[in-house]
C-alpha cells in the first residue's frame, strides 16, 4: 500500500502568519522511525509536509483510493501533523483529508476538537459521570473563587505540559493565570490538585475492538508534588520520574480505570489510538486529567512503552495503527454509500 506520512516541520508555506503558532512537532528522527516501520511491512512511503500545498502533493503521490466489498485500501495517510497555527490545530490535517476523501490514521476533526480543548473534555466526561478534578476557566485572578489549594494551572488548548504550573495559594494562581494568558493567548484551566498516583492508559482500536494496553504508572519518587512537567517529557530534569509498566494495581482497580479510559475515549469521539491520563486519589477514585487524541509515538513515551509490554515492538505498533485505521475506513465506507437522490447536489436559491 502507498502511505503518505504527513507531518509538520517547516511552517513557511502559509498565506499569512495568523493565530497561535503550534509549539509541537515530531523530530526528524521520530518521523524516520515511523517511516522505517511502515517500509518494513512492505508499504511504499513518502514523507510530506502538512501545509497549504499538501493536497496537490497528495493528488500526485497517492493512487485512487478504493475499498470495494471490504477489499484493502490502496493508499492511506499516516498523520503525524500537529498543525501550524490557529485554533484546534490538530483538526487541520484531518479536515483537509475529509474534504479530499482520503483515509488517514487517528482521530477525526471532532475527536481532536473535543480532546484538545481541556474544558470541553472535562465538561463532557463529568456530564457522563466520569470523575475529573474540580476546575475553573480563568483569564484573571478574580475568576478563581471556590477552589481548594493547591491548584494546577495550564493553558486550555495545549498539550505536552506546556505552561503547566502548580500554585499553592490564590496569589500564585493569579500570577500563573496571567502568564498563561500572556504567553499562550488563551484562557487558563485551573483545577484542584489531586494528590495520588498518576497512571496513563493507552488505547488502540475502535468500537468492540478497542483495547487497553498495559497501564503505565508515573513514579515520582520523593518529589513533594507529583506533576509531569514539560521538562520531564523532554528529558530535561535529573529527577525525571520512572515509568512502571505494567502499573502495580489491584485487578478490580485496574478494571475500573480501564472502563473509565474507554468511556473517555468514546465520549471524546476518538479513533484508532489515544492516551488517557488519570490520577488515583487516596480513596481509590480515578480522576481523568485529560485525553491525548494524538498520543506521542516518541520512542521514550508511555504509549510506546505500553505497546512493548503488550508484545508489540515499534514496527508492529505503527502497522497495527495502520491496520485498525484501515478496518475503520473500510467499515465506514460500507455504511456510507449514498443513494442516487442523496448524492445529487442541490443548488440553494
Amino acid at each position: 500500500m502507498k502511505v503518505a506520512l504527513v507531518r509538520n516541520d517547516a511552517d513557511a508555506q502559509v498565506i499569512n502568519r495568523l493565530g497561535r503558532p503550534s509549539p509541537e512537532r515530531y523530530s526528524a528522527r521520530a518521523v524516520q522511525r515511523v517511516a522505517d516501520a511502515l517500509t518494513s511491512a512492505g508499504h511504499e512511503v513518502s514523507v510530506l509536509e502538512a501545509d497549504m500545498h499538501l493536497l496537490t502533493r497528495l493528488a500526485a503521490e497517492l493512487p485512487p483510493v478504493a475499498a470495494p466489498d471490504g477489499a484493502p485500501l490502496e493508499a492511506m495517510v499516516f498523520n503525524m501533523a500537529y498543525g501550524i497555527q490557529g485554533d484546534c490545530r490538530y483538526t487541520h490535517l484531518p479536515a483537509m483529508l475529509e474534504m479530499a476523501g482520503l483515509p488517514y490514521t487517528g482521530s477525526g476533526p471532532m475527536g481532536h476538537t473535543l480532546s484538545l480543548d481541556k474544558v470541553v473534555t472535562k465538561t463532557l466526561i463529568a456530564a457522563a459521570g466520569v470523575p475529573t478534578p474540580a476546575y475553573r476557566v480563568a483569564r484573571t485572578a478574580a475568576e478563581l473563587h471556590g477552589l481548594r489549594y493547591p491548584v494546577v494551572v495550564k493553558p486550555r488548548h495545549e498539550s505536552t505540559s506546556y505552561g503547566l504550573r502548580l500554585a499553592g495559594d490564590p496569589k500564585a494562581a493569579g500570577e500563573a493565570v496571567a502568564k498563561v494568558v500572556a504567553r499562550y493567548r488563551q484562557p487558563a484551566l485551573v483545577e484542584e490538585y489531586v494528590d495520588g498516583r498518576e497512571v496513563c492508559v493507552a488505547l488502540l482500536g475502535n468500537g468492540d475492538q478497542l483495547r487497553c494496553l498495559p497501564a503505565v504508572e508515573i513514579d515520582f519518587g520523593d518529589r513533594p508534588f507529583r506533576l509531569l512537567t514539560k521538562a520531564d517529557k523532554f528529558h530535561g530534569r535529573d529527577d525525571e520520574p520512572e515509568r512502571i509498566c505494567p502499573a502495580l494495581l489491584e485487578p478490580a482497580l485496574l478494571q475500573h480505570i480501564e472502563e473509565v479510559a474507554r468511556a473517555t475515549f468514546a465520549i471524546c469521539a476518538c479513533r484508532d489510538y489515544a492516551r488517557v491520563d488519570l490520577r488515583i486519589a487516596g480513596d481509590g477514585t480515578p480522576y481523568v486529567l485529560e485525553i491525548n487524541s494524538m498520543a506521542s509515538l516518541g520512542i521514550g513515551g508511555s504509549f510506546v512503552l505500553a505497546a512493548q509490554v503488550a508484545g508489540l515492538d515499534f514496527p508492529q505498533l505503527v502497522n497495527e495503527i495502520v491496520g485498525v485505521a484501515m478496518a475503520r475506513c473500510i467499515a465506514d465506507a460500507a455504511q456510507s454509500v449514498p443513494s442516487v437522490a442523496a448524492a445529487a447536489p442541490h443548488a440553494q436559491v
